[in-house]
Order: C-alpha cells, then structure tokens, then sequence
C-alpha cells in the first residue's frame, strides 16, 4: 500500500518512514511537511494511507484531513502528534488511529493494518456521513475538480454565488478571476463566515474587505469589488445593510 508522510520536521518524517519500510507491504511514495503540500501529493500519488502530523505551518493536518474528506475515495489518515488534546477532533474527520510521538513501532503497525482492512470504498461512505462541522473557521475551502481536490484560500474568495443546487466561488488565482463548484450551501458558508462575508442578495454572500463601493444600472444595484468588473446583484432588502457597511468605512 501507499503512504503519505506529512510532517513539518525533517527528523520525524525520516524516523516514519524507516518504521513503514519495516512493515512488510507498504512503500513511502512522498513526502510533505504541511497540510496544503500534502492536498498536493494526495492529488499527485494518490496514496493508500497519509500518516500526519496536526500543527503544522500553513495548514494544519486537521483542516487538511477535512479537505481530502471531499474526495470520491480518500485515503486513510492516522494522525502522529506530540499533543493528546487533538483526538476527538481528529476522530470528527474519520481518521483511523491517533498515534503520540514519538510513534511506537508496533503501534504503528496495528495502526497500517486497521488503515488496510478499511478500504476505499468504506472511507468514502465514512466522508459522506460526516457532519463536516470543523467547529473553527476553515483558512481554505476544498474544492473536487479534474485536477483533484483544489485549495481556495478564503482570503482570495470575492463572493460565493449559488445557482438552484449548486454553489460557486468566485476568486481571485495568478492575478485573474476563476470560478469553481463547492457542496458547501450558502447557509453553512454564512454561518461559518458570519464575520467576513455578508449576504447581499438570497443568493450571494460577498467578501467584506473586497467591497469599494456600490454601482448602479437602472434600477438595479451592483455591489463593487476589488479586482471584479462587476459584483452580484445587491437586492433592495439588503441595500440598508449595505450602506451601513459603506457608511463604516
């Protein structure tokens, strides 16, 4: 079987990965030494199993872990940490063992052989019965595309727009506009971002620190964002709102 290592110290991942050279069955493929490198691999490699740390710059391997939960078949996760308080969290993203540093060989081992028995397509139905409720602000939103699972920083997102069932981000990446489909409703992205994004039409929720101004035509009403030729609809029930934020300003 394939195994992911991410962990932020050198010293760690090469102490792992000679304990899983030990265990009969399963090769190290990659390396990462952060949650969002490690997106990267999941979606170069496509491993079996990731052993990863929690803390960890850039992103951590929870948010990360939640991330690849959006995948059709993701991998299996067992967490290697110094810190005990992290468990039931790290359990919430249907990881299949919790292992504190420094690892014990045959923890290990039991660890890789539960990770085995539950194949993909257990894990996949795990991911789909999850809340996904990480109980903290996520810095990035995971995305599915053909690419594989794709990262939008929040802080890049100007709006999220939703047509009938579906939800897109629209977002700034090398200096251009794009736009991908989310699962996210736009309810569970207002509650989660209560403070950064504002609705402004039942159907747009808009990053606050892009907003400049607000643009008409006819009789309608444009919200005006950074970077963005034209913003989304503001509808009239909104527009008081609106103006209180440009009035703060």
């Amino acid at each position: 079987m394939k195994v992911l290592i991410v962990d932020d110290e050198p010293l760690a991942r090469q102490r792992l990965a000679r304990l899983v050279l030990e265990s009969e069955g399963y090769q190290v493929v990659a390396e990462a030494d952060n949650g969002q490198q490690a997106i990267e691999q999941v979606n170069k490699h496509k491993p079996d199993i990731l052993l990863m740390d929690i803390r960890m710059p850039v992103m951590d391997g929870l948010e990360a872990a939640r991330a690849l939960m959006a995948m059709d078949e993701p991998p299996a996760v067992i967490f290697c940490t110094a810190y005990n308080d992290y468990a039931l969290e790290a359990f919430d993203t249907n990881a299949v063992g919790y292992l504190l540093k420094p690892v014990n060989r045959d923890k290990l081992a039991q660890a890789l052989a539960k990770a085995q028995k539950l194949n993909k397509l257990q894990l996949a139905s795990l991911a789909e019965s999850d809340s996904g409720d990480p109980g903290e602000q996520r810095h990035y939103i995971s995305a599915k595309s053909s690419r594989g699972i794709e990262l939008v920083p929040v802080a890049d997102i100007r709006y999220f727009l939703a047509d009938q069932k579906y939800v897109s981000i629209i977002y700034q990446r090398e200096g251009r506009l794009a736009e991908i489909l989310i699962d996210d409703t736009l309810k569970e992205l207002e509650e989660e971002f209560s403070q950064q994004f504002i609705r402004l039409h039942r159907n747009a929720l808009v990053a606050v620190q892009h907003i400049t101004g607000v643009d008409r035509s006819g009789s309608n009403f444009y919200v005006r964002l950074a970077g963005v030729e034209q913003g989304p609809q503001v509808s009239r029930r909104h527009m008081p709102e609106l103006r209180k934020f440009l009035n703060s300003l």
